[in-house]
């Protein structure tokens, strides 16, 4: 049976139509705390711009996250160096901020998961006291911290679950510097609730991220890490290697934003939701608008 060549022409140029909408489906992660849910939704405003048909799935917890994107559930999201390096890979030796980020990206890429070009932002973790109370007890370093508490002094921290429990959070931090809090003394609790413990002096020194928005609005003391027991945790875009293969365009698309971001930015963006009650749409909306970006 022969088809008109004008049925036949349409069915081609349908096809190639269906092809490349499919190939700008994308979905989009973000864990369950204020940077990411910015993050996520500024990536989804972002790529529904350039054209993507886009769906959001954000407020997921670390290592929900990961095994959705393992298991093709999710595209992209943003992820860092640290997290990767040590809860996913289990690496344990120190490395820099360039060889992390070169160690994940080999032993992610052989999973099939592609990093981009890291941005400028660390949000590696932190622990902050109030200013006048961390003068007043003269520490201004974790090991000031820790011969306080050696010393005798009883000290609350507030920590999230992840902390508490992380090869790189709470309890291996403690070991490198010599003490503990004591289980009695640590408050488990939200993220989103552990400063703001901290300021009100229901707890003592409160876990947090380097780029968190509260920090300067609450005129706190962060503890230098004066070990380098912390990690690097360079922000980068995480992608399917099959979705790049489908959108060769994505990769400088992505790093075109990462390249927008450093600690300032987003401790700058962090504040606005957390501090000021923007929504996140509409602060991931100013920020792309203001950077040219949509």
């Amino acid at each position: 049976m022969k088809f008109p060549k004008l049925f036949v022409c349409f069915s081609v140029a349908l096809s190639i139509l269906s092809s490349q909408a499919y190939a700008k489906e994308i979905s989009v992660g973000g864990k369950n705390f204020t940077e990411q849910l910015i993050l996520s939704s500024m990536t989804t405003q972002y790529l529904e711009n350039k054209g993507y048909d886009v769906q959001e799935r954000s407020g997921m917890g670390t290592a929900v996250l990961r095994n959705a994107q393992e298991n093709g559930q999710v595209d992209l999201y943003w992820e860092y160096t640290g997290t990767s390096l040590i809860s996913y890979n289990k690496v344990t030796e120190k490395l820099s901020p360039e060889k992390a980020y070169q160690r994940v990206k080999q032993l992610d890429g052989e999973k099939g998961l592609i990093w981009l070009s890291p941005s400028e932002a660390n949000n590696t973790y932190a622990l902050a006291m109030r200013k006048n109370h961390a003068k007043e007890l003269g520490i201004n370093t974790i090991s000031d911290l820790a011969r306080a508490i050696n010393s005798g002094e009883k000290l609350v921290l507030a920590s999230n679950a992840t902390f508490y429990a992380r090869d790189d959070g709470l309890r291996p931090m403690q070991k490198k510097y010599g003490f503990e809090f004591g289980r009695e003394n640590i408050k488990r609790m939200d993220q989103g609730l552990t400063l703001p413990s901290l300021d009100s002096g229901e707890v003592d020194v409160a876990m947090t991220t380097a780029t968190n928005g509260r920090i300067p609005a609450l005129d706190l003391t962060v503890l230098e890490d004066d070990m380098d027991f912390f990690p690097d945790y360079a922000l980068t875009t995480v992608v399917r290697e099959e979705i790049l293969e489908a959108n060769p365009e994505l990769e400088a698309q992505m790093n075109e934003l990462s390249a927008k971001l450093n600690d300032n930015v987003m401790a700058g963006l962090n504040s606005q939701v957390d501090v000021d009650r923007k929504s996140v749409e509409q602060v991931a909306e100013d920020f792309l608008k203001e950077h040219g970006l949509k």
